[in-house]
């Protein structure tokens, strides 16, 4: 334990994957936690150890035999050693909890048969602690027989697993074998280590507001239904009329409302984003097929989440065939209004339900999320400046202000899977 927070060492093995696991160790810091870092030689193909000691501000342990691999900026460096033939014993017997992930066909393997030739596959067997494994490879490799069959003994032996999702993968194919969100398998450590040091443990970080893996607002039994993405109006057969929404936001919130126990009902327009694991998703283009199938599962949903960016204009008469360029250097378009579908879903939710809108402003963004907020009657708004550079659209990374009619609550700018998690935490404020 390191200034009263558990030590906990994440295992990183070769994979594209491997790049997630620096977003893992850093929202285990924010969960509480004090990561450590174990890295295969294959990992250091594609995570320097250097970008893991300078997020966790431990050495990072690269071989049973060479000296440290990375840095820190800690006193714990300087008192911890170089690495030396029985360091895998000092790690076992110190951590709380291995997590490996990625954990590759290959390591899986070694950990179900025992073998032990690098300095993870080592402390796997040196360990008493718990062990926690999040796969990720290709989906015909972790579809084949011999790595189910793996990963069935070490459930059998009591390791732990994170199912992975299934979406699109490195290797260009689409199914299983996606490493899971790092905010569910935060919250997996959460889970494993309250089980194994007892629920009331002292020393297990409380779930607080924001953090991820909160599970004290826990979302069983809410029926949870999100939009997300850009809509899409047709000009002809080739063109349309969009935005810049990525779909980021809409679909951390649907992942992150599963991770809580909700069922998750997720309506997106078109994006490059691979669908949560465990989320039924509702495939729209058009704000009209956008509405459509939102009213068909608004009677289900007790928590709706309008995070799409939703065309307001349509194109009135939408050419039957593809328009080609004339001389004439201007083009006129006649628009339409597209229907509100958040004011619709306010007159037609089932009593109970909460109701959330979004609002991205470029100026008097509080004043006119305030407005937003009394218009619509919504019970909360997400307003955000997309016009802030780094933020919002196009981004990993978000900003804004949970709005209701009691106050505000500020969210600084962080990871849209963080502040996922604080929406969810603000709805569950508003439902107590």
């Amino acid at each position: 334990m390191s200034d009263g927070r558990l030590k906990v060492t994440v295992g990183v093995c070769g994979g594209i994957a491997a790049y997630k696991s620096v977003e893992l160790v850093r929202l285990l810091q924010d969960a509480g936690f004090d990561p450590h870092v174990v890295m295969t030689a294959a990992a250091e193909e594609f995570v320097r150890p250097l970008t893991f000691a300078a997020i966790s501000g431990h050495k990072v342990i690269t071989g049973l035999w060479g000296e440290e691999a990375g840095t820190g900026n800690g006193e714990g460096l300087e008192s911890e050693g170089g690495v030396s033939s029985i360091e895998h014993i000092q790690e076992a017997q110190t951590t709380k909890l291995l997590i490996v992930a990625p954990a590759t066909a290959d390591m899986l393997a070694k950990f179900a048969h025992g073998l032990a030739d690098d300095f993870l596959s080592t402390m796997f067997l040196a360990t008493t602690a718990p062990v926690l494994v999040a796969p990720a490879m290709n989906v015909n490799m972790w579809e084949h027989p011999a790595t189910q069959a793996n990963v069935e003994t070490l459930r059998a032996r009591g390791v732990m697993v994170v199912e992975p999702g299934s979406g699109y993968l490195a290797c260009g194919m689409v199914g299983g074998g996606r490493l899971a969100e790092p905010v569910a398998i935060v919250a997996a450590v959460r889970e494993v280590l309250k089980a194994a040091l007892g629920g009331g443990n002292s020393h297990v970080p409380e779930a607080r507001r924001g953090a991820p893996g909160f599970f004290a607002g826990s979302f069983a039994g809410e029926t949870v239904l999100v939009t997300a993405g850009g809509t899409r109006e047709a000009i002809d057969p080739v063109r349309f009329i969009g935005n810049r929404s990525s779909g980021r936001m809409g679909y951390a919130v649907a992942a992150a409302a599963k991770a809580r126990g909700a069922r998750v009902i997720l309506i997106s327009a078109p994006v490059g984003l691979a669908c949560p694991e465990g989320v039924e998703v509702v495939q729209v283009v058009s704000a009209e097929e956008m509405r459509r199938a939102v009213m068909n599962r608004l009677a289900e949903a007790t928590v709706v989440v309008m995070a799409a960016a939703v065309s307001d204009y349509r194109v009135r008469s939408v050419a039957a065939q593809k328009m080609k360029r004339e001389k004439a250097k201007v083009v006129m378009l006649e628009l339409e209004s597209t229907e509100d579908i958040l004011q619709e879903v306010v007159k037609r939710r089932m009593t109970g339900t909460l109701v959330v809108g979004f609002a991205a402003e470029t100026e008097d963004v509080m004043e006119n999320g305030r407005a937003k907020l009394a218009k619509k009657g919504v019970d909360a708004v997400v307003v955000n400046d997309v016009s802030e550079e780094g933020v919002g659209f196009d981004s990993e990374r978000n900003a804004g202000s949970f709005l209701t009619a009691g106050g505000a609550v500020e969210f600084p700018v962080m990871s849209k899977a963080e502040m996922a998690g604080r929406i969810l935490d603000e709805v569950r404020e508003l439902r107590g």
